[in-house]
Parts: C-alpha cells; sequence; structure tokens
C-alpha cells in the first residue's frame, strides 16, 4: 500500500458508541479509536443518547488520529458513516440536535403505533399492515420501537422540540449532514422508517398514504438520494477544524447492514454474513423483495439501487456476554474480552448442562416479543463460573441457529459459508461454537470488529468511482472453521431446546413483566 494512498475517514456509530477510524480506499485501516457511550433507560420505556456527545467524540478522535498516526490530513478525500439505525435524532435548519437520539430501544411509542396500525391479525389491522408491507417489506413495530414509534412520541409527548425541528434523521444521515451541511438519506438509511415503496427504488419520494396512515408530516423526513451517492464536500468550518481538505467528499449515510455486507466482501448474491456485534443480524443480498412476516425476515433496499439484502434482528448478541462481564465483576474487577473466552474455553462443549437463552432485551427475529427477557437453565451447585460464561457463548450461537433455518428457507437454499465478524468474532472459540451449531462453515472476517468501517470505505471507493462494488468480494478472505462432528449432534439438539424454552419464558414474561417495559 503506498504511504500516499488516498484515505476515507470512515465513522461506525454502534449502539454502545463510535468507532472512528482512517482507512484507505482498499480496505486498510491505517488507525481507529473506539469509544463508548451511555445509553439513557427510563422506567417508562424510553432508552436515548446525546446525539451531540457522538460529534463531540468523532471530531475530536479525528483530530487526535491524525496527530498520533503522522498521517497527512490531505490524504482525506472521502467522509462515510455508518452504524445504528432504527433510531431518530430531531435536528434543527443546521442539523444541530434539538433532543436527544431515541434509539430502537425506546418503546415509548408503542401506543400509539398501535393506535396507528393495531389490531387482531399479529397485533395489526389486517389491511393496513399489508399495506406496509406489499410496498416496504415490512411494517411499523407496535412496540414503538422504530422511527414512527419514536416521531409520534415527539409529536404526542415533546411539542416543544417538535417546534424546534427541522429533521428527524436516522443517526447515520444526522452526522453526514454535520459533515456536509446537507439533509439527506437514501431508502437503505429509512428502511426502518417503512415509509418508502420499496418496490421502484429508483423513485425517491416517501409513500403519502403510509405517512397519512400513522398521522406523520412527509417535511419532517431529509431529501432521499440513491445508495452510495456523494452528498458533498465537508464543510469548510468542519475542514478546518479537523485539518483535512475542504474538497473532500462526503457519501451518504449507510445502516451498519450495508456495511456489513461490504466489509465481509458478501456483495453478490446469496454470499453470507453474520454480525455478532452489540445485536445480532444474518445477511445476504438477494434479487428480489420478500417478507416473512412470521418470522421478523424481509428483503429491504440492498447494495445497489436494484438490489436488496436479508434483514432481521436479534436484540442481543455479543451484548450478552457483555452483560454477564459485568455481572461477574460486581464492584471488583471486570474480566477482559479475552480472559473471558479462555474461562469459557475451561468448560466442556455443553457448558455442563447449562443453557442460556440471550433474550436480554426482548427478541425480533424469529419471533417478535420485546416483553421476553434472558435466563439460564438447568443450574446447579457444581455449576462453574467457566459454564456460565461458555453458556452464554452457546446460547447467543443457538438462538443464531434459531434464525438462521428460517433465513434459508427465505433465501431458498443452502448458504455457506457463513462470514462472521463484529466484536464477538474476535473470538475464535465463538466462530468455532458457530460453525458447529450452525452446521455450516465459518469464515472469520479479517479485524472482525473493523469490518463496518472497512465496508464504508470501501463504499466510499466505489462512489469515487475507485472500483466497482463486484470487485469488492473476496478482498476479506479470513480464517476458516468447520463443523466439528463430535460437537455438530450435541448443539444441534441444544439450538432445537429454544422454542421449547421460548415457549416457557414467553408466559412467564406476561404473568410477571419487566419493570422496564
Amino acid at each position: 500500500m503506498s504511504e500516499e494512498s488516498d484515505l476515507c475517514l470512515s465513522v461506525d456509530l454502534g449502539t454502545g458508541g463510535p468507532k472512528v477510524g482512517l482507512v484507505t480506499l482498499d480496505g486498510e485501516v491505517l488507525a481507529y479509536e473506539v469509544h463508548h457511550v451511555m445509553t439513557n433507560y427510563e422506567n417508562d420505556g424510553g432508552a436515548t443518547q446525546d446525539a451531540e456527545e457522538w460529534w463531540t467524540i468523532i471530531t475530536e478522535a479525528t483530530k487526535r488520529l491524525l496527530v498520533t498516526s503522522k498521517i497527512a490530513a490531505s490524504r482525506v478525500r472521502a467522509v462515510a458513516v455508518t452504524g445504528q439505525y432504527a433510531s431518530t435524532v430531531p435536528v434543527d435548519v443546521n442539523g444541530v440536535p434539538t433532543g436527544p437520539c431515541l434509539t430502537w430501544l425506546d418503546t415509548r411509542g408503542g401506543r400509539y403505533s398501535r393506535q396507528a396500525v393495531g389490531g387482531p391479525f399479529l397485533g395489526y389491522n389486517a389491511r393496513k399492515v399489508l399495506q406496509f408491507v406489499r410496498k416496504t417489506g415490512g411494517a411499523p413495530s407496535t412496540a414503538g420501537a422504530d422511527p414512527i414509534g419514536q416521531m409520534l412520541t415527539l409529536k404526542h409527548e415533546q411539542p416543544d422540540v417538535v417546534a424546534a425541528t427541522r429533521w428527524f434523521m436516522e443517526p447515520v444521515d444526522y452526522l453526514t449532514m454535520r459533515f456536509s451541511g446537507l439533509a439527506s438519506a437514501t431508502h437503505a438509511s429509512r428502511l426502518a422508517s417503512w415509509m418508502t415503496d420499496n418496490r421502484h427504488l429508483t423513485t425517491y419520494e416517501y409513500d403519502q398514504q403510509l405517512l397519512e396512515m400513522v398521522g406523520l408530516d412527509a417535511k419532517f423526513l431529509p431529501p432521499l438520494l440513491p445508495f452510495g451517492s456523494i452528498v458533498g464536500n465537508v464543510t469548510p468550518s468542519v475542514a478546518d477544524e479537523l485539518g483535512i481538505a475542504r474538497d473532500a467528499v462526503v457519501i451518504s449515510g449507510i445502516p451498519d447492514l450495508h456495511a456489513a455486507a461490504i466489509g465481509s466482501g458478501g456483495t453478490n448474491l446469496y454470499e453470507t454474513h453474520l454480525a455478532l456485534s452489540t445485536t445480532s443480524w444474518i445477511c445476504c443480498p438477494v434479487p428480489k423483495k420478500k417478507t416473512d412476516i412470521n418470522h421478523s425476515i424481509a428483503s429491504v433496499p440492498g447494495l445497489t439501487n436494484d438490489s436488496y439484502l436479508v434483514i432481521n434482528s436479534q436484540d442481543t448478541g455479543a451484548k450478552a456476554l457483555e452483560w454477564l462481564q459485568g455481572v461477574l465483576a460486581g464492584s471488583g474487577t471486570v474480566m477482559n474480552f479475552d480472559e473471558m473466552t479462555t474461562l469459557a474455553a475451561t468448560a466442556p462443549p455443553g457448558a455442563n448442562g447449562v443453557l442460556f437463552t440471550p433474550w436480554l432485551t426482548g427478541e425480533r427475529s424469529p419471533v417478535d416479543n420485546k416483553k421476553l427477557r434472558a435466563g439460564f437453565t438447568n443450574l446447579s451447585v457444581t455449576s462453574t463460573t467457566a459454564d456460565l460464561v461458555r453458556a452464554v457463548m452457546e446460547g447467543v450461537a443457538a438462538n443464531s441457529a434459531w434464525l438462521f433455518k428460517y433465513v434459508e428457507k427465505f433465501a431458498g437454499r443452502t448458504l455457506s459459508p457463513i462470514r462472521l465478524l463484529g466484536g464477538g468474532a474476535q473470538s475464535t472459540l465463538w466462530c468455532q461454537i458457530y460453525a458447529d451449531t450452525l452446521g455450516r462453515d465459518v469464515e472469520q472476517v479479517p479485524q472482525p470488529l473493523l469490518a463496518q468501517m472497512r465496508g464504508v470505505a470501501l463504499l466510499a471507493s466505489v462512489a469515487l468511482k475507485r472500483r466497482r462494488l463486484h470487485e469488492v468480494t473476496g478482498q476479506s478472505a479470513g480464517v476458516t472453521f468447520e463443523p466439528s462432528a463430535s460437537a455438530a449432534d450435541l448443539y444441534r439438539a441444544r439450538a432445537a431446546q429454544l422454542p421449547s424454552l421460548y415457549a416457557r419464558d414467553k408466559k412467564w414474561a406476561r404473568k410477571h413483566p419487566n419493570p422496564r417495559h
């Protein structure tokens, strides 16, 4: 790699906080920082983050990276943002937040969404939900955990915020506006708003009929652009503050789903990746729009303006291990990730009979139940800390396997290999557990924690016409883990237990709701 190669300033805004990196347009991460932010939970279902804090962290990290890495700021030719979606940042005409970000965990809008589209058909008014599914591929969450529920919460409960607001923006579009000064969105970045007719991806407008159905005004929604567009140049004030060139371009923001597909090298049809991040999902490009409403799987606007990606969501992925870290630490020393996974390796496959269901914040796919909660099963006085850690890792993998069988049915074919990325994929033990549980070859993407940062840099290179999207395939080949014959039967049997555990636990959750619902 040339020492003078052009760079992308890549931002990956996860739920846990932003990663900021300097990445070549060939996808090589030269320097990066990882930061954490707090989610503020309220007893009424609120779950918010400070969007201004994101911006401060990102700008300060960028300045530090340019100094400590001794990389010439003039090499930064593009800025691209990926990250969490299904969240809402209210901003003024200048893109400055008028209130906190309502994250995808915020359920305060549930009652307003149910008033708008609720009914007896799987919790929906059949006539209304079928209009949404037919046009968008999905439908508003009756739990309120999406931009429709969030915007309705602001409309009904925070009119002072609405009065000061020009745009309701997804986090990636908000950050794109902070860099460029221009409001924009794409079919992809607004996928969880369920407000675009995704049968026609080159129609860049919101669907007025769907907006009227839920009582929202299109004037608050940013203009739509094609996926992978150059929005504009970095504003002079931001360029000068960061020290980068004023003619550096800003690429339209994309969800982490799309960045993961590109960063994993899975850009061709049916090339599959599995994200083991705070949340988890299984995704591949598919040729047409389709919906499995029973298991919350759909195809949504994809990596080009005429293609789709499979979307689904499991609310707790590697976050389950982070949760256990804190529980085990109490007020003492927290084991780090490597220590946790090393300890887990001392327990045998099957964790000496201990099972873990990872539904810490409810679930979306293959079942949609926000009241559901996690738990250990089959604990005994002989259960060890190693058993608990391994059980968490195995439980998360089993949950993915439960979803995976429906994803393969959705795709209409066997999906293999599975490219594993995200913070949890840094563990070779977890990769092997996934291979054994899925019964498929699992490929550990290189630098799995940074896959999305690599993905948006590669998208920037496509936008700048340095390469074509299909040329990304195969760039991220990693270590392959094959299913172990000795463990396969055990893991298949344990994964098969999840539906019965779900049937048990959903009854408990209904009778004994968590106070944070």
